[in-house]
């Protein structure tokens, strides 16, 4: 099955993960991106401005030397988080470059689209206690900002795109924090203060869990559209996940038997649907 994928934003934090993974499973990669990735990624690379429709169309029906079509898109340049830039500029780059990504996909006969959304949509940073945990895909998206509000548009606009299209896949992931092994050595310190992480339920994504995630939906055989969580089966905390329930969202309903360090981001469905189980975890990397 696997053919040719432009990864957009495969020089970023989680991109460069997604080309390394899907490169060792047999998928001819192109990296499409702004920023030129820090190494030599073993793939072509081509600067692409995702505002610019033009310069998006290009990239995914094909550029002279590096790729001549697609069989399947990995979207994932963005501007990565709330605060970074103002709210304004944030939709400014966020809500085109999707469409631009999106639209010039359709224009291309590109039916595998694969695109980063994001755990905000859950209702981080929860100062609005969740449903219930562990939280999942199946209550309405409560975004609390404008990077997040973009996300939940994103996954509106997927819906469309596919009911245009009924042989469309499209699927949304809804990444946790991605972090990589030397990012790890900060986690004893979350132990001090259980609010520390609260604002987003204590998770996390190894950046190479996510990237698993990224080629099993490719992988994954479907039309319409879909999003999934997207998290490590464990927690950042030392402490049980009951524990950290009980203290900081007490009046939270838990809808089943916690794990000593359960992941409170379900990744249920994505284990079910898509096959994925995380492979790595903070605890095998720093001492507890």
């Amino acid at each position: 099955m696997p053919g040719r994928v432009a990864v957009t934003g495969g020089s970023g934090k989680l991109g460069r993960a997604v080309v390394a993974e899907l490169l060792e499973h047999d998928w001819r990669v192109v990296n499409l991106d702004r920023a030129r990735p820090p190494e030599d990624q073993g793939c072509p690379y081509v600067s692409i401005d995702f505002t610019d429709f033009g310069q998006t169309v290009e990239g995914l029906t094909g550029i002279q030397d590096r790729h001549d079509g697609l069989d399947a898109v990995v979207h994932l340049a963005a501007v990565p988080a709330p605060g970074l830039i103002a709210n304004a500029a944030t939709f400014a780059n966020n809500a085109p470059t999707t469409y631009n990504v999106f639209s010039a996909a359709k224009l291309a006969g590109i039916r595998n689209v694969v695109w980063a959304s994001s755990e905000t949509v859950l209702g981080l940073p929860f100062d609005t206690p969740p449903p219930y945990v562990p939280v999942d895909e199946e209550y309405p998206a409560r975004p609390e900002s404008t990077y997040s509000l973009v996300k939940h548009l994103e996954e509106q606009m997927a819906a469309q795109f596919c009911r245009w299209d009924p042989e469309l896949k499209m699927i949304g992931l809804r990444f946790s924090n991605v972090m990589y092994p030397e990012d790890y050595a900060a986690f004893p310190s979350f132990g001090t203060d259980p609010l520390l992480r609260k604002w987003n339920l204590w998770a996390y994504i190894d950046a190479r869990d996510g990237a698993q995630a990224v080629r099993r939906a490719l992988e994954h055989r479907a039309t319409g559209m879909d999003v999934f969580v997207i998290a490590n089966a464990d927690t950042v905390m030392s402490r049980p996940s009951r524990e950290l329930v009980a203290e900081v969202f007490p009046d939270v309903p838990v809808r089943h038997e916690l794990g000593e360090h359960e992941t409170l981001l379900s990744i249920d469905k994505a284990r079910r649907v898509l096959g994925y189980e995380p492979q790595h975890s903070w605890r095998g990397h720093v001492e507890v």
